[in-house]
């Protein structure tokens, strides 16, 4: 099967999984690569140009369900997998399908990786998926950008407005108020976006009209970042810079 073939299935098991969560009153919201998917169902013709694959299905839910979710996951047919401690202690937890071997990924209250997103008191806001500015936000976290998180960033911008609400638009107020406090995930988030400002001239399917709104739609979000106030601690970081360094190493968990 190849990895066209495998999208509908993700996306389908994903879904399933969801809604018998929310059955059970199980907080579930989907993230990453599947939550551009179902935000964005007018760009699919430009997803599958981009020839952007799903690898696994990943989630978000309240470490205070933690062993509803394990029991849950279990009854769906999944079965857990052993992590290190380390990767218990980022309150992760993941499941393997044994019949067709998909990955099944959950954040709990949190991701953090290379900084932190946290979606406590924001998971409630939308549904099926987190808000498209903590998708924005997963996606612009990375220090070694992907070309995959680089695609899904130009779906995303490409069909979705920047503002002060997380309606249907990325609210880039919400962000800003985040990034104001922290000077290293606003060093590497804004970095990101102007990378991806970059790269959009390099892909060659995407028509003036879509490069041209990627590229000022970065921009009002990039404005709108700088014109936050900031803290007191982002100030005195700020001053240091990149001397130090701002950000976690990541290691993948095993699957």
């Amino acid at each position: 099967m190849d990895k066209k073939a495998k999208l509908p299935s993700f996306l389908e098991e994903g879904l399933r999984i969801l809604e018998e969560a929310k059955n059970q009153d199980i907080v579930l919201r989907i993230m990453g690569s599947i939550a551009v998917r179902l935000h964005c169902p007018s760009s699919m013709n430009l997803i599958e140009k981009l020839d952007r694959p799903i690898t696994d299905i990943d989630y978000v839910g309240y470490e205070k369900q933690s062993n509803r979710l394990e029991k849950f996951f279990q009854e769906m047919g999944y079965v857990s997998r052993q992590l290190s401690y380390s990767f218990r202690q980022m309150g992760r937890m993941i499941f393997l399908d044994p019949d067709t071997q998909n990955v099944v990924d959950i954040f709990l209250d949190k991701l953090e990786m290379c900084h932190t997103v946290d979606y406590r008191k924001r998971l409630e806001l939308d549904y099926p998926t987190v808000p498209l500015a903590e998708v924005l936000m997963q996606k612009m976290q990375i220090i070694m950008l992907s070309e995959k998180d680089v695609k899904d960033t130009i779906v995303l911008l490409r069909e979705h407005g920047v503002g002060d609400t997380d309606e249907e638009t990325i609210n880039i107020k919400h962000i800003a108020n985040v990034l104001s406090d922290d000077w290293g995930f606003y060093h590497t988030f804004t970095t990101n976006l102007g990378k991806v400002k970059n790269l959009v001239a390099g892909f060659t399917i995407l028509s003036d009209e879509d490069r041209i709104i990627v590229k000022e739609r970065i921009d009002q979000a990039l404005e709108m970042i700088e014109d936050e106030p900031k803290s007191r601690g982002w100030k005195m970081r700020s001053k240091i810079g990149t001397k130090k360094k701002w950000y976690r190493d990541v290691f993948s968990a095993p699957k």
